[in-house]
C-alpha cells in the first residue's frame, strides 16, 4: 500500500520525489526509474542529503512495455506515477493493466508524430480499468490538475452552474537566458505553436496560434500580456460540467520568448517532421531540445513568481456572480525547499497530492477518472498545507476579454 513507482527524472519527477519524501510516513518505499539513470541518482543524492531518506533507483525504457512490466513486478507498487513523457502514457498504463496496478500521471497523452492533445486515447481505457478493479487518475498538475479541481471547488461551494470559465497561467520569472523553457522544451514547444483552441456554443473555436493576446492584471505581479491557446483541461471540463457556455485557456509568454519562437519557427527548428542530416534521420525539434538549457538547471537562477488560476462565472440562486481562484509561487522559495523553479514545483506538488490521496483511498474507485469527478476538498486542504496555498475571492463584475 505505500510502495510507489516514479517514471521519469526530469524536473517535476525531482519535486515530487522530494514531496514524497517528505511525507514518508505515507510514502515509504519510494521507486524512481528513467532511461537516464544518471538522473536518478542525483535526486537520490538530493533527498537522502535534504531528508535522509533511501529511495530506490532503476533503468527504465518506458517505451518498452515488457521491461516496464518487469520492473513492476519486481517492486510490486500500489501505484505508477507517470512523470515521463506523454507519449508513454499508454504503454505505462498497459503495463499496469498487465500487473494490475493503480496509475496516475499529470499530462495527457500525445502521439509522438503529431502534436494532437486530447483524452480519447485514455478515456478508452476506462473499461479495462474498471474490469480488472483499478485506477487511473489523469492529470494530476497544476493545468491540468488543480486548475480542474479549482473549477470542481467553485462548482461546489460558489455556484449553482458554470457559464463562463478561463484558465490563466502566468509565469513572470526570469531565469536570464535569451531563450528557455521552463519544462521539457519539446513538449512546451509543440504545445506553444499548436492552434488556439477553444469552447463556445457547443462548438470547438479553432485559430492561429498566439495571435489572440489580452492584458491582465495579476494580482502581485501587475498587468501582463497573455495569450489564448489550447490546453487539454477544457476537454474534460466541458465534458463533466456541460452547461459551460465558453471556456478558455491563456497564458502569459514575454515578447523575448515570442521573438525568439517565431525565429525559430522561421527557421524550422521546432518541426516534428523528420529530416536527413549526414546521413540520419533527425527531428529538428528533438535537435533543438538538446541544445537548449536543460528546466531542471534553471531553479537557482530564476527568479519572480508564478499566478495559476480559473475565473468562473456562473449562477447561485440565479444571481450571476464570478469567483477568481488562484495560487502564487515563488521561484525563489521553490528553490530553498527543493532545489526546483516554481514550474516544476507546482506540477510535482500535485502528482505527490493526488497521489496520496490514492494511496488514503480517499480519491479512489475503478476506472479513468480525471480530477474534477472527485471531491475538491482533500485536495485544496493539502494543497495548502504542502506549499501551493489558494485564494478565492469574488470579483464585482465579470471579466470581459
Amino acid at each position: 500500500m505505500d510502495n510507489v513507482l516514479v517514471i521519469g527524472a526530469g524536473g517535476v519527477s525531482h519535486v515530487t520525489v522530494h514531496k514524497m519524501a517528505q511525507n514518508s510516513n505515507f510514502f515509504r518505499s519510494i521507486i524512481l526509474a528513467s532511461r537516464t539513470i544518471e538522473k536518478c541518482f542525483q535526486i537520490k543524492k538530493s533527498v537522502k542529503d535534504k531528508y535522509n531518506i533511501n529511495i530506490e533507483v532503476a533503468k527504465l525504457d518506458a517505451d518498452n512495455v515488457d521491461e516496464t512490466v518487469t520492473l513492476i513486478k519486481k517492486f510490486k507498487p500500489f501505484l505508477v506515477v507517470n512523470l515521463a513523457l506523454p507519449y508513454q502514457d499508454i504503454n505505462i498504463m498497459d503495463a499496469c493493466l498487465l500487473t494490475d496496478t493503480h496509475y496516475l500521471d499529470t499530462a495527457n497523452y500525445e502521439p509522438r508524430d503529431e502534436a494532437k492533445f486530447e483524452y480519447k486515447w485514455q478515456w478508452d481505457y476506462d473499461k479495462k480499468f474498471k474490469e480488472k478493479g483499478i485506477m487511473a487518475l489523469l492529470g494530476s498538475g497544476f493545468d491540468p490538475g488543480a486548475t480542474n479541481v479549482f473549477t470542481a471547488y467553485t462548482r461546489k461551494h460558489h455556484l449553482d452552474s458554470i457559464e463562463f470559465l478561463d484558465i490563466l497561467d502566468c509565469n513572470d520569472g526570469d531565469h536570464g537566458h535569451p531563450f528557455a523553457t521552463n519544462f521539457n522544451p519539446e513538449i512546451n514547444i509543440r504545445e506553444v505553436t499548436s492552434d488556439s483552441k477553444h469552447w463556445e456554443n457547443n462548438n470547438w473555436e479553432i485559430g492561429p496560434a498566439l495571435k489572440k493576446k489580452v492584458s491582465f492584471k495579476f494580482p502581485e505581479i501587475g498587468n501582463k500580456n497573455m495569450y489564448l491557446m489550447y490546453h487539454e483541461e477544457l476537454e474534460s471540463l466541458i465534458k463533466h460540467y456541460p452547461e459551460i457556455k465558453r471556456a478558455r485557456f491563456w497564458m502569459t509568454f514575454g515578447d523575448n520568448y515570442l521573438k525568439h519562437l517565431e525565429v525559430l519557427q522561421n527557421i524550422g527548428m521546432t518541426s516534428i517532421e523528420p529530416v536527413i542530416y549526414n546521413g540520419s534521420e533527425i527531428i529538428p525539434l528533438q535537435f533543438l531540445k538538446n541544445i537548449l538549457p536543460d528546466p531542471g538547471s534553471l531553479g537557482e537562477k530564476t527568479k519572480g513568481k508564478t499566478c495559476i488560476g480559473t475565473i468562473i462565472t456562473g449562477k447561485k440562486n440565479n444571481t450571476e456572480k464570478t469567483f477568481y481562484t488562484y495560487n502564487i509561487c515563488k521561484h525563489e522559495d521553490c528553490y530553498k525547499e527543493v532545489g526546483s523553479q516554481a514550474i516544476s514545483y507546482t506540477t510535482g506538488v500535485p502528482a505527490m497530492i493526488g497521489s496520496l490521496l490514492m494511496l488514503k483511498k480517499i480519491w479512489f474507485k475503478p476506472g479513468v477518472w480525471n480530477m474534477e469527478q472527485f471531491d475538491p476538498d482533500p485536495f485544496m486542504n493539502l494543497m495548502n498545507k504542502h506549499g501551493l496555498p489558494t485564494k478565492t475571492i469574488q470579483l464585482e463584475n465579470k471579466v470581459n476579454f
